[in-house]
């Protein structure tokens, strides 16, 4: 692994808020999407004259598109219970990551226009007009944000400050000042239909050299189909499962669990993507573009059911917005929606996540394991944060944080959780997501990694804990490139049903 060009934070046996280092993280920012990824997206392909005024525009836009926006520009009191709750903050110790910090620097802007206090009074509310220099601020620093929404869990008013930063990132992305990572994934996904770009007969490959694997291994004949025709199940899930490591480790548990089951079930080669960057970068459109690639692939191959696999953000996506984005599930009104909804299964939830299939399935006596082949194995859980504060799982509130949890008792004998106050709906972000998963951007991710791994760090020292597992794709690979940086080994990170591979038994159908 090559050296860090940076200080690497100190592990500490307990929290310590860091003393502030103004200007820590300004120069840190990622590479600016060039002017062909921006056009593939259909956005500006870079700052031209009277780009100001535009940006004015759009945010009066989005004000008005979102009420929500406004209250959170008018209702912060400044009161401080977010500053410290940031991951960013507490590893560089730069004041402008806190939220609070972070926040101001599109709140001034709005007062300057859009409060009669900033329009003649602007000296006397901290209002500033946006020129270039402001402009370079929020670059920086709302790609210093993982939109996680730990910050809105402690906010006395729920100011989240996730909605600010995508509002940011579009009004960039709308002037021309785009991110290149996540505009360039986005475009790979409109061309190909994944975040990787990896086209149909790579992926059919992909999938038939796992089947050779799994069979070399456990002497059944698990299948990893692509565009199966009346499937029951379609399985959308991020395309890091196909070939990265830990991930395809899950991707090999999921058709472990569906054979054992007895349930047909596919991938489609049209939509082999369940992340969905155009969150990140807050664009409605591009949200809705990607999603759509999901109900025609439904609707082509006649499935019954939409399971979604082990990525955060895809889950809060799915979860949240699919209903009224696409029509999966409730709340699509035109025709093709309409079709979609008649011809998923009424009795299943429509997304349904992996670990509720799975879950499910345990309590009905469907799968069974032998605890014992994951002894080699002390287990935690990370709490992603998409998951853990913008989504849901099973029927009671507080699904997604038990649910997992059951799965990985149910398949191993050795877990023990991180400490509360990190856990759940207090979960720290692994340091990587919100598009930030970039290697221009490492410093950032390593220092935004210190809170869980002195979490981590603890759990190892009193427990022997040497595989964490987790259900997102980007924790995934973020927490594979930082652990090393900790002193911790690459391989102590993976999925859920990497645990439930290792432990089911095939060949017994229930």
């Amino acid at each position: 692994m090559a050296t860090a060009k940076f200080e690497t934070p100190a592990l500490k046996p307990y929290p310590v808020i860091p003393l502030v280092a103004a200007g820590a993280m300004a120069n840190t920012k990622p590479f600016v999407a060039s002017a062909a990824i921006q056009a593939n997206l259909g956005f500006p392909g870079e700052l031209s004259e009277g780009w100001e005024a535009r940006a004015i525009d759009k945010m009066g836009d989005l004000l008005g598109k979102y009420r929500s926006l406004r209250v959170y520009m008018d209702a912060c009191v400044h009161c401080g219970a977010c500053s410290d709750k940031c991951h960013y903050f507490l590893g560089t110790g730069d004041p402008k990551n806190m939220p609070v910090a972070r926040q101001d620097l599109m709140r001034a802007v709005y007062r300057r226009h859009f409060t009669f206090a900033g329009k003649h009074f602007p000296w006397l509310v901290g209002a500033v007009d946006l020129d270039k220099s402001v402009l370079d601020d929020w670059y920086s620093y709302y790609h210093q944000c993982s939109e996680c929404r730990r910050c809105s869990v402690f906010c006395p008013y729920g100011i989240d400050t996730a909605e600010i930063t995508m509002a940011a990132r579009e009004i960039m992305d709308s002037v021309g000042v785009g991110q290149k990572y996540a505009n360039e994934i986005i475009g790979k996904v409109h061309k190909i239909g994944n975040n990787l770009g990896l086209p149909g007969p790579a992926l059919r490959d992909t999938l038939e050299g796992l089947e050779e694997d799994v069979k070399a291994e456990t002497a059944a004949d698990v299948l990893y189909p692509l565009d199966v025709q009346g499937a029951e199940v379609l399985l959308i899930t991020p395309s890091a499962d196909f070939f990265a490591e830990p991930h395809v480790e899950s991707l090999i548990g999921y058709g472990k669990v569906f054979h054992a089951a007895g349930i047909s079930w596919t991938l489609s080669s049209k939509a082999s993507e369940a992340g969905n960057f155009g969150m990140f970068i807050g664009n409605y459109e591009q949200l809705r573009k990607i999603a759509m690639r999901i109900r025609e692939a439904a609707l082509d191959l006649g499935v019954k059911r939409i399971v979604v696999g082990e990525c955060g953000h895809a889950w809060r996506v799915a979860y949240s917005f699919w209903n009224t984005l696409v029509g999966i599930g409730a709340g699509g009104k035109d025709p093709f929606a309409i079709e979609l909804q008649q011809q998923l299964d009424p009795r299943y939830k429509q997304p349904m996540h992996i670990c509720e299939l799975t879950h499910d399935l345990i309590g009905r006596g469907a799968l069974r394991f032998d605890k014992e082949k994951n002894d080699h194995r002390i287990i935690t859980f990370h709490d992603s944060c998409n998951v853990a504060r913008g989504s849901r799982m099973g029927d009671l509130p507080g699904g997604q944080f038990t649910i997992p949890r059951d799965i990985i008792k149910a398949v191993a004998n050795r877990f023990h959780d991180m400490a509360p106050d990190g856990t759940h709906e207090a979960t720290f972000c692994c340091g990587g997501g919100g598009g930030l998963l970039t290697d221009d951007l490492m410093e950032l991710r390593v220092k935004g990694a210190l809170p869980r791994m002195e979490a981590l760090k603890q759990v190892a020292d009193q427990h022997g804990v040497n595989f964490m597992a987790t259900i997102c794709a980007i924790c995934k690979a973020q927490f594979s490139k930082v652990l090393p940086y900790y002193g911790f080994e690459m391989g102590l990170v993976g999925g859920v049903h990497q645990l439930v591979s290792t432990a089911i038994r095939l060949g017994e159908h229930h």
